[in-house]
């Protein structure tokens, strides 16, 4: 009897010893191929920012293309400013839309709808630098917001410590933003 109970605990320290090793190896096999997967198949990783609160104070969810004209934007012929995407889009009557990336302004409006109130063709910037196709469309706290361009390309960010209110975009979307947006045009600013 002796020996039956030795190779019956004999044979159950095996089997939980290979039950342990076999979940190890499946641990690792799986964090392998999790650690491998390609970033189109991966889970999206979550942002710093916050959900876009649409009218209604309930979170709307980004479309699934990001360069997809936001949900909560509202409808016609606009012009939408995403702060949180740092891009435009110009929707016109028909096709699709032309979007393209900004560097936004220190000082930024809150979201709403507006319309462009004035325009300039070349004037100084803010920060000294020549800027073209001025399209002001707000003020916050005294400072003029509008879409310009560089005259000399560059798209640099801002100086924090000054108000500013340029958000530049590259001159041949500045180009279309002249051409698109006349006075009394609608400017939609999303979160």
């Amino acid at each position: 009897m002796r020996r039956v109970g030795t190779v019956a605990r004999s044979s159950s320290g095996l089997v939980a010893g290979l039950t342990a090793a076999a979940l190890a190896a499946v641990g690792f096999l799986a964090y392998q191929a999790s650690a491998n997967v390609p970033d189109s198949l991966a889970a999206p990783r979550p942002t710093s920012s916050s959900p876009a609160v649409g009218p209604s104070g309930s979170p709307e969810a980004r479309p699934a293309d990001p360069l997809a004209v936001p949900a909560d934007s509202g409808t016609g012929v606009r012009v939408v400013y995403a702060l949180a995407d740092r891009r435009v889009w110009l929707v016109g009557e028909q096709g699709e839309p032309r979007t393209f990336a900004v560097m936004p302004s220190t000082v930024d409006p809150k979201p709403g709808t507006y319309a462009v109130t004035s325009r300039s063709g070349k004037v100084p910037g803010s920060d000294g630098v020549q800027i073209e196709h001025v399209v002001r469309f707000a003020t916050v706290e005294g400072v003029s917001i509008g879409f310009s361009a560089a005259m000399d390309g560059s798209m640099a960010s801002p100086d924090p410590a000054k108000k500013t209110g340029g958000v530049r975009m590259k001159r041949a979307d500045g180009d279309a933003m002249w051409k698109f947006a006349a006075i009394g045009a609608k400017v939609v600013v999303v979160p």
